[in-house]
């Protein structure tokens, strides 16, 4: 268990610095350029250029609060697993692009497993950011209880879907390697349903605590 935890932090830091280097680092170096290139005389062009430089300024604040939150992935999970996935359903929800329906049956739940909550709270993370990235899904269902010690996680979407069938390397770029790992690092089962057109459905089942 502690070399999971290990790699689930290793994981979490190669992310965080990737994103740094490809997604804040690029913004940043952008409003640099947009503010370098300012020309006071011209008041029309300079106040589009500011205004450009804002946004960017606010979308990289943006970024790096999600980074931040990756950070403080343990500390969510210090309430229990039921309460972490509220958070993230709270966030999912603010954002207002999906219609949500949720069942979160761990709310109330009495026991914990510190090192599997971290990781679920990741495989969720994972499975929401691969919806937004590659589902182009109007809808998601994110279901969760508890049942003779096994805690179930589903969560599905109406997305563009994919063929299961198709080869691990192809299903790389969505992210399912990543997942099917950490699922094996808690002894866990990962149920995958996707048809073209018609949407996703992935189940966790861990055994719990």
């Amino acid at each position: 268990m502690l070399q999971t935890r290990v790699e689930v932090q290793d994981q979490t830091m190669q992310s965080i610095a990737t994103e740094l280097h490809d997604n804040v680092g690029q913004l940043l170096s952008l409003t640099t350029l947009t503010l370098n290139s300012v020309n006071l005389n011209d008041g029309e062009k300079a106040r589009n250029k500011i205004d450009n430089s804002l946004a960017l300024v606010n979308k990289s604040i943006k970024e790096l609060r999600e980074l931040a939150k990756l950070l403080h992935g343990e500390q969510l999970v210090e309430n229990g697993i039921g309460h972490a996935i509220d958070q993230e359903i709270n966030w999912l929800n603010k954002a207002g692009s999906y219609k949500l329906k949720v069942n979160n049956q761990l709310i109330d739940l009495q026991i914990t497993s510190p090192n599997k909550d971290l990781i679920i709270l990741r495989l969720l993370q994972e499975i929401i950011n691969n919806i937004i990235k590659h589902a182009q899904a109007t809808y998601i269902q994110i279901d969760s209880h508890l049942a003779d010690h096994i805690l179930h996680l589903r969560v599905a979407e109406n997305g563009i879907g994919f063929n299961p069938e198709e080869p691990k390397s192809k299903k790389s770029g969505m992210g399912l390697n990543s997942i099917y790992k950490r699922i094996e690092m808690i002894n866990g089962k990962l149920i995958l349903n996707s048809t073209p057109g018609e949407g996703t459905s992935i189940s966790i089942e861990v055994p719990y605590p």
